[in-house]
C-alpha cells in the first residue's frame, strides 16, 4: 500500500514549535497522512512519548544539530548527541539501529549541509515545505540526490500545527515503522508537497512572538 508520511515534524519539546501532542494527531489526520516522524531538535524524548501515547503511528526521531549541518535521524530510541562531524553522526544513527537524512541540505537560514552531504546518508530531503528559497532547495536537494544515488524524501518541517502535511513523502510499505524504514532505504519513496503559505507563515510568527512575551 502506499502511505502518506510527513518525516519532518517537531512538537512543542522542540524550543522553537507550538505543536502539542494532541494538536499533532488532530492535523494529521485531518491532512490524511498515515503517519508522522516527530524530529524535535536534540531531543529524543518527546517523540517516544508521544509515540506510547497514541495509537497514530509516530516514527521516533530528531533533527541533530551536528557541526556541519541539520541532519534527521529517524527510527532511533536513543539520544544522538550533537556538535559532532556529518561522518560520525550519520555512524552513530545507524549504530542506533535509525537511518539518516540530510534535511534541508540546500536553503539558507536552516542550518544547511550543502557540501557535507554525501553517500553515507541514506536519503535527501528533497522537499522542505519550510525552505526558503523554496524552488531552489528543490531542485538542488534532488540534484544532490540523484548524484548521491540515495533515496529522495519530504516533509514540513512544521512547527505550527496547520503546516502539518504541507509536504509528505508517499512511501509503499505496510503500516508499520520497520516497514517504512526499509522500504525507504531501498527507494520504494517519493517526496510531493508544497511550500508553507505565506499567511500561515506569519501566523506562526505572530503566535511564537506572542508565547516568548508571556
Amino acid at each position: 500500500m502506499q502511505l502518506k508520511i510527513d518525516l519532518h515534524v517537531h512538537t512543542h519539546y522542540s524550543h522553537d514549535s507550538l505543536i502539542t501532542p494532541e494538536q499533532l494527531v488532530f492535523y494529521a489526520k485531518k491532512r490524511g497522512l498515515n503517519g508522522i516522524a516527530i524530529t524535535d531538535h536534540d531531543r529524543i524524548d518527546g517523540a517516544l512519548k508521544i509515540a506510547k501515547e497514541t495509537d497514530f503511528l509516530i516514527i521516533p526521531g530528531i533533527e541533530i544539530s551536528s557541526l556541519n549541518g541539520h541532519i534527521l535521524g529517524l527510527n532511533v530510541q536513543e539520544l544522538i548527541p550533537s556538535k559532532l562531524g556529518v561522518d560520525e553522526t550519520v555512524d552513530k544513527i545507524h549504530e542506533a539501529g535509525g537511518i539518516a537524512i540530510a534535511c534541508h541540505p540546500a536553503t539558507f537560514f536552516k542550518g544547511s549541509l550543502g557540501k557535507h552531504t554525501n553517500s553515507k546518508f541514506d536519503a535527501v530531503e528533497v522537499i522542505n515545505a519550510s525552505a526558503v528559497p523554496f524552488k531552489y532547495s528543490v531542485k538542488h536537494g534532488r540534484e544532490i540526490a540523484l548524484r548521491l544515488g540515495i533515496s529522495q524524501v519530504a516533509g514540513s518541517d512544521a512547527h505550527y500545527a496547520p503546516e502539518i502535511g504541507c509536504a509528505y513523502t508517499l512511501v509503499d510499505a505496510e503500516l508499520h515503522v520497520d516497514k517504512i524504514i526499509n522500504a525507504i532505504i531501498k527507494g520504494l519513496c517519493e517526496p510531493s508537497g508544497a511550500a508553507i503559505p505565506l499567511r500561515m507563515r506569519l501566523k506562526r510568527e505572530i503566535l511564537s512572538l506572542k508565547r516568548k512575551l508571556r
